[in-house]
């Protein structure tokens, strides 16, 4: 039994668990009571609201979005091979080099030396040495971008590879074409118009043909090569020096190798094919070449088998 002042001041029972919420004062001045406990938190449930938001839809881009063609990659690979200062004073060295040598040589010559040869052949001396800054710029045209890190923001915008080689060789053959076949034409158009007395030997249409279009070509593909082994090797120097090889090695080995009965043929068919001997060929320097079109088209199955090369090794490899 207990009595009035034990009931007044005897303690309540804590409820059991962790108490929740703040302590609230007893009634009738006892001392401080705990809150009941409070029910487990529930889980939100999964899966998409049983009722949407009013007026909210999916999101839909302000900005078009289609899908891209050969055409997208031709007009990048253009933007960005005439933005480059190395384009523009490379290829104005080359028509300096094919314009002023083959514009000074017919100047400096008179009508009687063009009676065994045609009227077109200035514009040869100069192609020799123009050809290697159509060397050189066809190797920059893709090493630079991979000697610059640019080359993984070029795929990663076009991921398409074969794309963008098929776009880079294009647009720079195309270019390199049209600026050689213009100053070879150039300098023949001139060269025609300075000798044209008595005892001249007019350049005939296949004479005219191959000193201009077969020439441009000639030196367009050799470029076109060397910008499938800057491709393969991805550093400037290296396929620089490769194609300084190709182009100037054929022209000096023959000169050892025809010292040797055994290979002497080795080195004939070596010098038919070289570049100096292919683009005398075109031009008709000598009345005993060929027309030079046969290692114009030697020239174009090699240039092909090192393009699928670079295609495939593009593919394979990572940037």
């Amino acid at each position: 039994m207990t009595t009035p002042y034990q009931q007044q001041y005897q303690a309540p029972v804590p409820p059991q668990g962790p108490p929740h919420g703040p302590p609230q004062s007893p009634p009738q001045g006892g001392p401080p009571q705990m809150p009941p406990q409070a029910a487990p938190h529930q889980p939100a449930p999964s899966g998409p609201p049983s009722q949407p938001y009013a007026g909210v839809g999916p999101y839909t881009s302000p900005i078009p979005v289609r899908q891209t063609h050969l055409g997208n990659a031709l007009a990048s690979e253009w933007t960005k091979i005439k933005s480059v200062r190395s384009t523009i004073w490379t290829l104005s060295v080359m028509v300096a080099l094919v314009a002023g040598i083959g514009l000074l040589v017919a100047a400096s010559t008179s009508d009687s030396d063009y009676q065994t040869v045609p009227t077109t052949l200035p514009g040869f001396f100069g192609t020799l040495l123009g050809q290697l800054c159509i060397v050189t710029l066809g190797v920059l045209v893709i090493t630079s971008e991979y000697g610059t890190g640019m080359i993984r923001t070029t795929l990663t915008a076009s991921p398409q590879r074969s794309r963008v080689l098929t776009a880079k060789a294009l647009v720079f053959f195309t270019l390199s074409f049209a600026t050689t076949t213009l100053a070879l034409a150039l300098v023949a158009f001139a060269s025609t118009g300075m000798h044209s007395g008595p005892g001249v030997q007019e350049p005939t249409s296949e004479q005219f043909l191959g000193s201009t279009v077969g020439a441009g070509l000639y030196v367009s593909l050799l470029g076109l090569l060397s910008l499938a082994v800057g491709s393969m090797l991805r550093h400037s120097a290296g396929a620089i020096t490769t194609m300084l090889g190709v182009v100037l090695l054929p022209a000096i080995l023959p000169a050892f190798l025809m010292m040797s009965d055994s290979l002497r043929d080795l080195g004939e068919k070596m010098q038919e094919y070289s570049s100096p001997q292919s683009l005398a060929a075109l031009f008709r320097l000598d009345e005993s070449l060929n027309s030079g079109w046969p290692q114009l088209w030697a020239l174009a199955v090699v240039t092909a088998g090192a393009m699928i090369a670079a295609y495939v090794l593009m593919e394979k490899r990572d940037v």
